[in-house]
């Protein structure tokens, strides 16, 4: 059975594991999944990722963060632009999460980056989720 929304998937496992207190999580790999989990990475958000390839597809497992209180540091975690209601914005028109507490990840011309990387960079692209 064809998933209609990977990347909504991959948030909601993210999501799930850890409300669930789960160290890692093993999901289908594809090429914006493993962008997305870096650009995780970069922002802090996961302790690490881990690429396993196979004849099929491979793997993609990550390890979830806690604080010291055995918290998620990650508070929310969405899907924004979703594959029946696209959602692109301009290089000006990039939002603010939670006035700078989190992060806006975007699709752009030059790969999959944070908000403030695509401020940086001067492009706009396809605001796939927002997480704080």
């Amino acid at each position: 059975m064809s998933m209609t929304d990977p990347i909504a998937d991959l948030l909601t496992r993210i999501r799930n594991a850890g409300m669930a207190n789960h160290p890692k999580l093993e999901i289908p790999a594809s090429r914006v999944k493993v962008e997305l989990a870096s650009v995780l990475k970069d922002l802090g958000y996961i302790k690490n990722y881990k690429l396993t390839m196979d004849d099929v597809q491979g793997h993609l497992q990550i390890y979830l963060k806690y604080d010291d209180t055995q918290n998620h540091v990650i508070h929310e975690i969405q899907r924004v632009s979703k594959p029946g209601c696209r959602m692109y914005v301009g290089k000006s028109d990039i939002p603010q999460v939670k006035n700078g507490h989190g992060a806006a990840i975007l699709s752009t011309s030059k790969g999959v980056m944070d908000d403030e990387a695509a401020r940086q960079a001067g492009v706009g692209g396809e605001l796939l989720c927002t997480v704080w």
